[in-house]
Parts: C-alpha cells; structure tokens; sequence
C-alpha cells in the first residue's frame, strides 16, 4: 500500500517537474492549455486509483481482522462448551459419589442398628434367664422353707407326744 502511494506521489512529481520543460518548448497556447488539463486530469485519475486501492485495502484489512474476530469467538465459544461439559462431569461424578456415600453411611446405620437389636435381645435374654433362675431359686428356698417347716412341726409334734406321755407317766406315777 505505501509502495503504492510512493509511486504514484514520485510519478506526479516527476510529472510536475518534467512537463512545465516540455510545455515550455512547444509554443503554442492551446496545447499548453491542452497538455495542463491532461495533466490535471491524469493527476486526479492517479489520486482517485490511489484512494480506491487505499479503500480495497482497508476494506480487506477490516475484512480480515471481522474474520479473526469471528474464529477467535468460535474458538471461545468451543473452549466455553468444553470447559461447561467437563464441569457438568465432574458435578456428575461427585454427585455419585455422595450418592455412594450416603448408600454406604445408611448401610453401616442399618448394620449398627441391627446390631443394637442384636445386642438388646440378648441382653433380654440374659435378663430373663436370670429372672427365671432367681424365680427357681426362690421357689426351691420356698419349698425347703416349707419342708423345714413341715419337719419342724412333726419335731414339735413329736416332743409334744412325748411330753405328753411324759406327763401321763409322771401323773400316773404319783
């Protein structure tokens, strides 16, 4: 583009400075006149294509540069979806894991509470063994209780029988 206008702003002033000499030799008025408005006009030709080629490059550089832009934002909306999928992974993938951890904790809750069970009826057990082993004990206390007392009412029945007929000899022998 600056080569361009190089050349084009040398090529008018080698224009400027070589035509007035070669006006200057030929006499005549009308082509003087003649040769300033071809000159004139080649002139505003050369600015006019040295403006439309700076217009075409600028258009091509806006063109270029709206292109970057548009693989940029693609690459970032690209790079935005990978980043959004991996993050919806990874919640995924910890949302499992809770989801583990909470079956695995409920597990071990159920298993200790089964084991409080366990543990309760055996203790229920132990405690009615151990009733009915104080039940049996008191029953077999209340039964030699009451086979001492039977056998101490025959003793008493005995030593009256005997102090009985103690006092019928001691009565009949006086």
């Amino acid at each position: 583009m600056k080569n361009l206008f190089f050349s084009a702003l040398a090529l008018s002033a080698a224009t400027l400075t070589f035509a007035p000499i070669a006006n200057a030799a030929e006499v005549r008025p009308s082509s003087i006149q003649q040769n300033r408005l071809d000159f004139l006009d080649t002139q505003t030709k050369a600015v006019e294509n040295v403006q439309e080629a700076r217009l075409e490059f600028l258009e091509t550089q806006t063109k270029a540069v709206d292109n970057v832009q548009v693989t940029r934002l693609d690459f970032l909306d690209t790079q935005t979806k990978a980043v959004d999928d991996i993050q919806e992974a990874r919640l995924e993938q910890l949302s499992s894991q809770s989801k583990t951890v909470d079956n695995i904790q409920n597990t071990r809750l159920g298993f200790l509470e089964n084991q409080t069970k366990a543990v309760d009826n055996v203790q229920d057990t132990r405690l009615q063994f151990l009733s009915n082993q104080t039940k049996a004990v008191s029953n077999v206390q209340a039964t030699r209780l009451d086979f001492l007392g039977t056998q101490t009412k025959a003793v008493d029945n005995v030593q009256a029988a005997r102090l009985a007929g103690l006092d019928a000899r001691t009565k009949s022998a006086l």
